[in-house]
């Protein structure tokens, strides 16, 4: 992108004046925090690999980087002239990848907002984003009228291959070597391939409808995949042998996150909870009842010690549950 182009976005990072939204609010009775800085639906949350900030991308197309315990603003992102429909935030801390409507990816600094690269390379909307765990590349899925996962060097923009034997892609996740790459699509399947080649791929279909939420386990053994069929299941990531299937959700579940340990996994989706149960045995651990609307994104703390998750313009971050 042209220089004068780049300082022009990047000059939509606005650091919030005093008494702009953005407050954390004790509960007793669920949320230990809820912020309140979108004025529209938020789709997408990313917390910083060192567990203090998270990003929160919403259909007010910006995105919010703001601190997880006191709720403060440590800058707005207004790059982006569509709707946010995913956000990443690379494993080193140091940039945040952020995709819209228009099929146009940002990367970003993370507390600067100074540009980094931005990506053109889909037709339609960016529904999921996944950086490599060395933070060199990543992986990007379109959904309508996109139906790619697209393979790129993550401060170049530079691209390294199309995945397109799926329909509609809802979710990407990366392997944690980094070798492999899954993804989960509306057509039922999930398929998982070589990072860097786009070989050998893997196909797992015991889903009857739409993947909507795909998560690889940190451990790199499982892979978790949930949908429109309202069950989660959890398979081996080499050999697709199912080990558990979660029924707890009464509606479509749109996301998951494992945690750290890989032993537990954060559902969400269409009925408004959010579950935590053991990933190996289905074992229902908590529910978070708090939303009044469906939930589209939910995302574990790399420590361990929270959940966040999304509904309506709110960002909740719900209290550990050991």
């Amino acid at each position: 992108m042209p220089g004068e182009h780049h300082a022009r976005v990047a000059a939509r990072y606005q650091s919030p004046r005093r008494g702009t939204p953005g407050t954390l609010k004790m509960s007793t009775d669920a949320p230990t925090f809820i912020y309140q800085g979108h004025s529209d639906y938020v789709f997408a949350v990313a917390w910083s690999p060192d567990t203090t900030t998270i990003a929160s991308g919403s259909r007010d197309k910006t995105v919010r980087v703001w601190n997880s315990t006191t709720g403060h603003d440590y800058g707005i992102y207004r790059g982006h002239a569509t709707y946010l429909l995913s956000v990443d935030w690379s494993p080193d801390g140091k940039y945040i990848a952020s995709g819209d409507t228009d099929g146009i990816v940002h990367v970003w600094e993370a507390y600067t907002g100074k540009i980094v690269t931005i990506y053109h390379g889909h037709t339609r909307f960016v529904r999921s984003i996944a950086w490599s765990p060395d933070s060199t590349h990543i992986a990007s899925g379109g959904d309508y009228g996109d139906s790619t996962v697209q393979v790129w060097a993550a401060l170049t923009g530079n691209h390294l291959y199309t995945y397109n034997q799926q329909y509609r892609i809802f979710g990407v996740a990366w392997s944690s070597d980094g070798k492999r790459i899954v993804s989960g699509s509306f057509d039922g399947s999930v398929q998982a391939w070589d990072a860097f080649t786009g070989s050998n791929a893997f196909s797992y279909r015991d889903h009857s409808s739409p993947v909507y939420a795909i998560a690889w386990s940190p451990n790199g053994t499982l892979i978790a995949s949930g949908g429109q069929d309202k069950t989660i299941q959890v398979w081996e990531s080499t050999t697709g042998k199912s080990l558990c299937t979660y029924n707890g959700h009464t509606d479509a579940v749109k996301s998951l996150s494992w945690s750290p340990d890989s032993k537990y996994i954060a559902s969400a989706g269409d009925d408004k909870k959010v579950e935590v149960w053991e990933a190996t045995s289905g074992k229902l651990i908590t529910s978070y009842n708090g939303h009044t609307e469906w939930v589209r994104t939910v995302a574990w703390s790399p420590g361990g010690r929270y959940i966040a998750s999304a509904s309506n313009q709110k960002v909740v971050v719900w209290p550990p549950f050991f």
